[in-house]
C-alpha cells in the first residue's frame, strides 16, 4: 500500500470519533445541502486543522530532502485519497 493511503487510514483510524461524526454530517449534507450547510461547516473547523497536521507530517521529509519536487504531488494525492472517503469535503467553508 502506498505511504499516502496508509497515512489517511492512519488518521481515520486515530481520529475516528471525529471521522466519524463528520461522515455522518456529510452524508446528510450530500442528501441536503442547504439544510446541512451550517453544520457541515462547524464540524469542517475541526476537521481541517486535522487533514492539514496530517499532510504536513507526510510531506515534511520529503519536502527537505531530494525528492522536494515530488511533495506536492505527494500532497495531492493525500488530498485526493481523503476525497475519496469525504467527497466534498473541497465545499467545506462554502455557501451552498
Amino acid at each position: 500500500m502506498a505511504k499516502y493511503k496508509q497515512h489517511v487510514l492512519d488518521m481515520l483510524e486515530i481520529h475516528a470519533d471525529i471521522f466519524n461524526e463528520f461522515q455522518k454530517i456529510h452524508d446528510a449534507y450530500t442528501k441536503d445541502p442547504h439544510k446541512w450547510q451550517e453544520a457541515f461547516n462547524e464540524k469542517g473547523r475541526e476537521i481541517l486543522p486535522i487533514l492539514a497536521r496530517w499532510e504536513n507530517t507526510l510531506c515534511a521529509k520529503s519536502e527537505s530532502g531530494k525528492y522536494g519536487k515530488f511533495s506536492s504531488a505527494l500532497a495531492d494525492k493525500f488530498r485526493n485519497e481523503v476525497k475519496l472517503h469525504f467527497p466534498h469535503i473541497d465545499t467545506l467553508g462554502r455557501k451552498v
